[in-house]
């Protein structure tokens, strides 16, 4: 695609992506050696070959909200059709609950009406007054692509943290607001998106000001968007599995400690991990698989009566 010559009015031209940048794609590789490319620049240059649609103001949103969607499939398929499976109900943290079909519906309907009436007039306006996004020619190195992932993580993190925190000490907030979040009886992977949209206003700006600050890398910035739409799923899906990040990485919270902010609003504010709980003194352990109280847990109640 990027060898190739445009024809226009008789003259040659090389593609829109060759002007931008001064340099051709495929074309310019030879001037590497192998080691001098970026582990990542493979999976990059399919973005550059396809930059009709990765250059438009248009793809992040794709990308976020289409993550959403494909990442609630697997929780939703086990909701309905695995509830009476011995594996399923043996990590599933609440047990006794069950995720029904008007319960999704309803979630999935607030998260479809917010899509249409807030999000897609934004996507409209953002094609519209927005150019593209200039990509570069290499990809991200793997260190910087892994560092900027974590940053940005970290600093929604402590976004979302103090915006919760502030709407849930103050009542009027949390009446209009963010009680929204709260209303469903039963947590599961569609909550996630189940907000107001003041919420989903300051969740989309919390999202994209981390990237902008550490000077992230175009596929950096999409990377982090599927991830953190990821973890917004994992964190509302209500199962404690094996291989679920909390299980391996003990600075984060993860299910069990987002699923214990839901029964006990005023505890967990952090979304993702727990070291500001932890230094404000908000940080309550989660309950285990099988609704099991680990000892840090019952010591926790026990200092709470």
């Amino acid at each position: 695609m990027f060898q190739k010559k445009i024809l226009t009015m008789g003259v040659e031209r090389e593609p829109e992506c060759l002007r931008i940048y001064g340099i051709g794609c495929r074309h310019n590789e030879s001037k590497y050696s192998t080691d001098q490319l970026p582990l990542l620049q493979p999976l990059w240059n399919l973005a550059l070959e396809n930059q009709y649609y990765t250059q438009s103001p248009l793809f992040p949103i794709v990308i976020g909200v289409g993550s959403f969607f494909l990442f609630t499939l697997p929780f939703t398929f086990i909701d309905f059709y695995g509830k009476d499976w011995a594996w399923v109900k043996k990590y599933r943290i609440h047990p006794e609950t069950t995720v029904t079909w008007p319960m999704v519906r309803h979630a999935a309907g607030l998260t479809l009406w917010n899509q249409v009436l807030y999000i897609l007039p934004v996507s409209i306006a953002q094609c519209t007054w927005t150019s593209d996004t200039e990509l570069p020619f290499l990809a991200p190195s793997l260190w910087d692509f892994l560092w900027h992932q974590f940053a940005c993580l970290a600093i929604y993190d402590f976004f979302i943290f103090v915006w919760h925190i502030i709407h849930h000490r103050s009542r009027f907030l949390y009446r209009h607001f963010h009680s929204v979040h709260h209303r469903p009886s039963v947590v599961n992977c569609w909550v996630s998106q189940y907000v107001h949209p003041w919420e989903l206003f300051c969740v989309g700006i919390f999202g994209t000001t981390p990237p902008w600050i550490v000077g992230a890398h175009p596929m950096t910035i999409w990377g982090f968007m599927i991830f953190s739409a990821f973890l917004g799923v994992e964190t509302h899906s209500g199962y404690d599995f094996p291989i679920m990040l909390h299980r391996w990485f003990p600075f984060f919270g993860g299910t069990v400690k987002h699923e214990m902010h839901h029964q006990r609003p005023l505890v967990n504010f952090q979304p993702y991990f727990t070291w500001f709980d932890r230094l404000f003194g908000t940080e309550c352990p989660g309950m285990q698989a099988g609704a099991f109280k680990p000892k840090t847990l019952l010591e926790w109640e026990r200092k709470e009566q």
